[in-house]
């Protein structure tokens, strides 16, 4: 019993050592750089002097911006509207680009899976039949033969190239996430541009159809007063020359409102003529009076474009570990079980082959090929920087966009408050028979023209804010799990 147990012991022990030469062999030794992450951007800033002009605004002028803010997962509801939600949200659901990224991401998991699976035995099955002849002369014999049975093979993958291979594939599954990420802040950008762009349609087709309608007045009045000798052909001339201008305004707004309605109805997945948007007006939404703004770094964290040419760079990263351990010797064990027969004889055959494979002269192609696949990484480096660097300056651009704008918009304020002043007056003149009714009009057209500006100006605040949001990432990263719910 002594023995026995003894004997247990030792066979305990060996398993134990060789369990343990098997896992160093498995895990001990991955070729090829390990990825790290790119330091964070030495910018601090995006633009000091827009930062500091937003950050002391009034809420009457511009929005403020604060670095302590964080943008919602839902960004557009910033603008308060309940219309605009239900109109993003439909969008959510209905995109087709948004369907097809979903795929590509179900496809580059499955991708994942199949990487992996190399790092599993390999197990197998044939089977084989047929005639043969054998022996020569009087001693020529004629049977049947067959062989079946399974095979099992394994790659103890020394030197890490299958786990390299697994881990550049989860890099660009992680890439065909941000894809998506990168769609999803897109179309919900593009949704609430288009919303804004019909709403302003509208709102300046509204001032414009009161333009014309005072030009037509104003025509007829001089006409009426070319009869009676107070006025000549010259003023009828200018007020259809007036008329005749204004005109012009109304169809690029038609237009514009109507691309603006197409736009969203294929945004949402439906066809011009299948699903028509509301129609938005200017009133449905609220200028922010706080816009959040992540700082530099965070911005590399959270923008699914950067993201994306992070991920790039950790699959070039996993490419050279695949490419150096091409240039090493590959152990692999294999086994078969076959149950063969050869005329009337059948038997069990068995066999485990261990054979290591590693190349001796290939002309150079597994070292081009590496050096291919570190060319392909600092590619990839130098992008994932331009990205961020362009990102740095997409997000200063609007910054002193918003600015200037709200500079515009308290320009254009000013000059409808001019404008009503001047009409006021007008009409008081009038009724004190001190300025005629031509003037009257002019002073009402004036007015309208500085609505128009006004509307304008306004709309350009509001598609700031826009672009700020979806500049600073809109809080995308992991959409795709926010549309399978």
């Amino acid at each position: 019993m002594k023995t026995a147990r003894l004997f247990h012991a030792r066979r305990t022990a060996l398993a134990a050592v060789l369990g343990g030469a098997t896992l160093a062999l498995l895990s001990g030794c991955m070729v090829g750089p390990d990825y790290q992450r790119p330091g964070d951007t030495a910018s601090a800033h995006y633009d000091v002097a827009a930062e500091q002009k937003l950050d002391h605004t009034s809420a009457d002028t511009a929005p403020k911006v604060s670095f302590d803010a964080k943008v919602d997962a839902d960004w557009w509801t910033l603008f308060k509207s309940p219309r605009l939600n239900d109109v993003v949200q439909k969008a959510i659901e209905g995109n087709l680009s948004l369907d097809a990224a979903n795929a590509t991401i179900a496809q580059a998991n499955q991708a994942i899976a199949a990487a992996g699976g190399a790092l599993y035995p390999q197990v197998g099955f044939a089977a084989d039949a047929g005639r043969q002849r054998t022996g020569f002369g009087a001693g020529r014999a004629t049977s049947n033969a067959y062989s079946v049975g399974p095979s099992v093979s394994f790659d103890f993958d020394l030197f890490g190239g299958n786990h390299r291979r697994v881990e550049e594939a989860t890099a660009l599954a992680d890439l065909q996430r941000h894809h998506f990420d990168a769609a999803y802040l897109t179309v919900t950008g593009d949704v609430v541009t288009e919303a804004i762009k019909l709403a302003s349609a509208r709102a300046q087709i509204v001032a414009v159809e009161d333009l014309l309608a005072t030009d037509r007045h104003n025509l007829e009045l001089v006409t009426a007063a070319q009869r009676y000798g107070s006025a000549t052909k010259a003023d009828i001339a200018l007020a259809q020359s007036q008329l005749a201008q204004d005109e012009t305004l109304l169809p690029p707004l038609a237009q514009q409102r109507d691309v603006a309605r197409h736009a969203l109805s294929v945004l949402a997945g439906q066809g011009p003529a299948d699903w028509v948007p509301p129609d938005f007006d200017m009133a449905d939404f609220t200028l922010p009076v706080e816009l959040p703004l992540s700082v530099p770094s965070e911005l590399a964290r959270q923008r699914p474009d950067i993201l994306a040419a992070e991920s790039q760079l950790h699959a070039a990263s996993a490419a050279i570990g695949v490419a150096t351990a091409d240039m090493y010797p590959h152990l692999q064990l294999s086994g078969a079980l076959t149950q063969a027969s050869a005329g009337a004889g059948v038997g069990t055959l068995w066999g485990i082959i261990g054979s290591l494979a590693g190349p001796l002269f290939d002309g150079g192609t597994l070292k081009a090929n590496r050096r291919g696949a570190v060319d392909a990484y600092d590619a990839a480096l130098a992008n994932y920087r331009q990205t961020l660097l362009s990102s740095l300056g997409q997000v200063a651009d609007v910054l002193q966009g918003i600015g200037h704008d709200a500079e515009e918009y308290a320009a254009q304020g000013r000059a409808l408050d001019a404008a009503e002043t001047s009409l006021k007056l007008s009409q008081e003149g009038f009724r004190a028979g001190d300025a005629s009714v031509l003037a009257v009009l002019d002073a009402q057209r004036a007015r309208q023209r500085a609505l128009i500006g006004q509307v304008q100006a306004r709309t350009a605040q509001y598609l700031d804010a826009v672009q700020l949001t979806v500049a600073l990432g809109g809080r995308s990263e992991n959409a795709f799990l926010r549309k399978a719910r």
